[in-house]
């Protein structure tokens, strides 16, 4: 279980501004976008964490993470999304806590349980994969065959004191995604993947070994200047086996919503993008 963070006795950081005076579940948590997450792209999140829930019942809720800050506190400490989780009390008396991890500079939808019983029940889940995931990522190159499996088994590989990357390795763990080719236009593509294991960076690394890493990845062989192009676009969770699965979507993220519509999104027809959400020029 993660601890219980009280924002009252947390210090402002540059990235999120510290709370002043008692908590509450409406007050604001106003986030600054980092670098990496387009910060310089002209536009910003919403004000509060409690507008980007995307989904809450009595179990769960599902928030849309923003891009280009961790969702929990690592080796070098910092800002993380983990602090602001008594936000999203919402009557009960306990902060939820994380189901599953996004990285630093993915956006999209982020499962957290509400008490422990529902932790269990969703860590059941993820371990049996019975959740399905959809990324949405934008990258360099097209793959030979609009769809295909990309089985590359990873390893992670540790350089320096703090530094690490997964690498292919034979000898490593299992990793499969699924893909499928979206759009092309300019010798980018837009790809639909669905990873059907869990490795760290695996959607990453697989892209890779397709011969097309992904956009502003480049630790993996991508082109740079530009944030992370890799969106957590919706889950399924059959979390009731009384009632259909929860399904979520989370909008297109401002700083891929332009390079996707020049691969042929369309925003109009969206049904999880706000109407008025406008193109970055």
């Amino acid at each position: 279980m993660f601890p219980i963070m009280d924002p009252r006795n947390s210090a402002p950081t540059p990235t999120l501004p510290g709370l002043r005076g008692r908590g509450s579940d409406n007050r604001a948590a106003r986030v600054t976008p980092s670098p990496a997450s387009g910060g310089g792209l002209g536009w910003g999140f919403p004000a509060t964490l409690t507008e980007r829930v995307l989904y809450r019942d009595g179990l769960v809720l599902v928030i849309d993470k923003p891009a280009g800050i961790p969702v929990h506190s690592g080796p070098g400490g910092g800002p993380h999304l983990e602090h602001w989780f008594p936000l999203l009390r919402f009557g009960l008396p306990r902060p939820p806590a994380l189901a599953h991890r996004l990285d630093r500079d993915t956006s999209g939808v982020l499962v957290l349980g509400r008490h422990p019983k529902a932790l269990r029940r969703l860590g059941k889940l993820f371990a049996e994969r019975a959740v399905e995931k959809v990324y949405w990522a934008v990258v360099a190159g097209v793959p030979a065959e609009p769809a295909g499996r990309i089985e590359i088994a990873l390893r992670k590989e540790v350089r320096g004191a703090v530094g690490w990357r997964m690498v292919p390795d034979p000898a490593g763990q299992q990793a499969i995604t699924d893909y499928r080719v979206l759009g092309a236009a300019d010798g980018r593509a837009w790809l639909e993947l669905r990873p059907r294991t869990g490795r760290t960076h695996q959607i990453r690394v697989h892209c890779a070994g397709l011969g097309c890493p992904v956009v502003g990845d480049p630790a993996y062989g991508g082109p740079g200047g530009t944030p992370l192009q890799l969106h957590a676009r919706s889950i399924t969770l059959p979390l009731y086996p009384a009632k259909a699965p929860i399904a979520v979507s989370a909008p297109v993220p401002p700083h891929m919503l332009a390079a996707l519509v020049r691969l042929g999104f369309d925003p109009a027809t969206d049904p999880a993008t706000p109407a008025t959400e406008t193109v970055p020029a």
